[in-house]
């Protein structure tokens, strides 16, 4: 549950939005993996997105996740067996495979992942998103970003 901005209480939040990295990528591929991975959450879990942002002289600015987004980084066996166990817990997630850093749109993106079966997918990374618990179980093995 969620507490107003006027209470006094810190915001806690039941659910987890995690990004696993593969931990050999360029510091451009991560950033680049990173946003490609969470731009897929919003419109598959609306209740992910917060308000509408507004600066002191009104002037708008689009929402944003509600909590925060922890990237972890594992290798690439790690990246796998949280592929496996998200896949086995019906978490939405999101992927990104190494054959994207090849191809320039959408279009080619999805038919690149399209192309392998899951358990051959090359995965750079993994946007996931659930109950802490469940998270956290997915991850096992990864460590936080530094």
């Amino acid at each position: 549950m969620l507490l107003s901005m006027t209470d006094a209480e810190p915001v806690r939040f039941d659910t987890k939005i995690a990004v696993l990295l593969r931990d050999d990528l360029a510091t451009w591929q991560r950033l680049n993996v990173t946003a490609f991975l969470v731009s897929g959450l919003g419109p598959q879990v609306p209740e992910v997105i917060g308000a509408p942002y507004e600066d002191a002289d009104g002037v708008p600015y689009l929402p944003m996740f509600r909590q925060p987004v922890l990237v972890f980084e594992g290798a690439k066996e790690t990246l796998k067996a949280a592929h496996t166990r998200a896949l086995s817990r019906a978490l939405p997630r999101s992927v990104f495979t190494a054959d994207l850093f090849t191809t320039g749109n959408d279009r080619d993106n999805r038919a690149a992942v399209r192309a392998v079966p899951t358990a051959d997918l090359d995965l750079a990374g993994l946007a996931v998103y659930g109950p802490k618990n469940a998270v956290d179980k997915v991850l096992k093995g990864a460590r936080m970003h530094p």
